[in-house]
Protein backbone atom coordinates (compact mmCIF):
# COMPACT_ATOMS: atom_id res chain seq x y z
CA UNK A 1 0.00 0.00 0.00
CA UNK A 2 1.31 3.40 -0.97
CA UNK A 3 -0.15 6.71 0.12
CA UNK A 4 0.81 9.99 -1.48
CA UNK A 5 -0.33 13.17 0.24
CA UNK A 6 -0.37 16.57 -1.40
CA UNK A 7 -2.00 19.98 -1.25
CA UNK A 8 -0.41 21.68 1.72
CA UNK A 9 0.69 25.29 1.71
CA UNK A 10 0.50 28.69 3.34
CA UNK A 11 -2.90 30.28 3.91
CA UNK A 12 -4.27 33.17 5.94
CA UNK A 13 -6.59 32.77 8.89
CA UNK A 14 -10.08 32.02 7.65
CA UNK A 15 -8.85 30.57 4.40
CA UNK A 16 -9.27 27.12 2.90
CA UNK A 17 -7.08 24.32 1.63
CA UNK A 18 -7.78 20.87 0.23
CA UNK A 19 -5.40 18.04 0.88
CA UNK A 20 -5.37 14.90 -1.25
CA UNK A 21 -4.19 11.40 -0.46
CA UNK A 22 -3.76 9.12 -3.46
CA UNK A 23 -3.82 5.47 -2.47
CA UNK A 24 -2.51 2.53 -4.47
CA UNK A 25 -1.45 -1.04 -4.07
CA UNK A 26 -4.71 -2.80 -3.33
CA UNK A 27 -8.48 -2.51 -3.14
CA UNK A 28 -9.50 -0.32 -0.24
CA UNK A 29 -13.13 -1.31 0.20
CA UNK A 30 -12.39 -2.94 3.56
CA UNK A 31 -10.14 -0.15 4.77
CA UNK A 32 -10.57 2.97 6.79
CA UNK A 33 -8.51 6.04 6.01
CA UNK A 34 -7.61 8.87 8.32
CA UNK A 35 -5.90 12.20 8.50
CA UNK A 36 -3.58 13.05 11.34
CA UNK A 37 -1.55 16.16 12.04
CA UNK A 38 1.52 16.98 14.03
CA UNK A 39 1.93 20.56 15.19
CA UNK A 40 5.45 21.78 15.90
CA UNK A 41 6.78 20.23 19.10
CA UNK A 42 3.63 18.20 19.73
CA UNK A 43 2.43 14.64 19.28
CA UNK A 44 0.62 13.43 16.20
CA UNK A 45 -3.13 13.85 16.63
CA UNK A 46 -6.22 12.49 14.94
CA UNK A 47 -8.07 14.88 12.64
CA UNK A 48 -10.72 12.69 11.06
CA UNK A 49 -11.36 9.47 9.25
CA UNK A 50 -13.55 7.81 6.65
CA UNK A 51 -14.75 4.28 6.05
CA UNK A 52 -13.85 3.63 2.48
CA UNK A 53 -16.76 1.30 1.73
CA UNK A 54 -19.72 3.51 2.63
CA UNK A 55 -18.05 6.85 3.14
CA UNK A 56 -19.09 7.46 6.73
CA UNK A 57 -16.85 9.89 8.55
CA UNK A 58 -15.74 10.81 12.06
CA UNK A 59 -13.95 13.97 13.18
CA UNK A 60 -12.02 15.31 16.10
CA UNK A 61 -13.93 17.95 18.02
CA UNK A 62 -11.32 20.55 17.17
CA UNK A 63 -12.13 20.40 13.45
CA UNK A 64 -15.78 19.36 13.44
CA UNK A 65 -17.83 21.70 11.28
CA UNK A 66 -14.75 23.12 9.55
CA UNK A 67 -13.09 20.09 7.97
CA UNK A 68 -14.67 17.54 5.64
CA UNK A 69 -13.26 14.20 4.51
CA UNK A 70 -14.44 12.59 1.30
CA UNK A 71 -13.21 9.98 -1.12
CA UNK A 72 -13.27 9.34 -4.84
CA UNK A 73 -13.51 5.63 -5.54
CA UNK A 74 -12.55 5.97 -9.19
CA UNK A 75 -9.36 7.84 -8.34
CA UNK A 76 -8.61 5.93 -5.12
CA UNK A 77 -8.14 9.28 -3.46
CA UNK A 78 -9.20 10.67 -0.10
CA UNK A 79 -9.59 14.40 0.42
CA UNK A 80 -9.44 16.67 3.43
CA UNK A 81 -11.25 19.93 2.78
CA UNK A 82 -10.22 22.47 5.40
CA UNK A 83 -12.24 25.64 5.79
CA UNK A 84 -12.12 28.49 8.31
CA UNK A 85 -8.52 27.69 9.05
CA UNK A 86 -6.94 28.93 12.26
CA UNK A 87 -3.30 29.40 13.24
CA UNK A 88 -3.64 26.42 15.58
CA UNK A 89 -4.31 24.24 12.53
CA UNK A 90 -0.68 24.75 11.52
CA UNK A 91 0.93 21.32 11.37
CA UNK A 92 2.33 18.63 9.15
CA UNK A 93 -0.65 16.64 7.92
CA UNK A 94 -0.47 12.91 7.24
CA UNK A 95 -2.87 10.46 5.66
CA UNK A 96 -2.99 6.92 6.96
CA UNK A 97 -4.74 3.64 6.23
CA UNK A 98 -5.66 0.56 8.21
CA UNK A 99 -7.08 -2.73 7.01
CA UNK A 100 -10.21 -2.51 9.12
CA UNK A 101 -13.44 -0.65 8.51
CA UNK A 102 -13.54 0.85 12.00
CA UNK A 103 -12.01 4.29 12.20
CA UNK A 104 -9.50 4.48 15.02
CA UNK A 105 -8.11 7.66 16.55
CA UNK A 106 -4.74 6.28 17.61
CA UNK A 107 -1.82 6.60 15.18
CA UNK A 108 -0.53 3.21 16.30
CA UNK A 109 -3.61 1.56 14.81
CA UNK A 110 -2.64 2.51 11.26
CA UNK A 111 -0.34 0.36 9.18
CA UNK A 112 0.29 2.63 6.26
CA UNK A 113 1.29 6.27 6.13
CA UNK A 114 1.84 8.85 3.48
CA UNK A 115 4.54 11.43 3.65
CA UNK A 116 3.50 14.57 5.46
CA UNK A 117 2.41 17.79 3.85
CA UNK A 118 2.93 21.10 5.61
CA UNK A 119 -0.03 23.37 6.33
CA UNK A 120 0.77 26.80 7.70
CA UNK A 121 -1.96 29.23 8.71
CA UNK A 122 -0.80 32.78 9.23
CA UNK A 123 -2.54 35.14 11.64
Amino acid sequence: VQLQASGGGLVQTGGSLRLSCAASGRTFSSYSMAWFRQPPGKDREFVGGIRWSEGSTYYADSVKGRFTISRDNALNTVYLQMNSLKPEDTAVYYCAARGFTVIHTSPSSYNYWGQGTQVTVSS
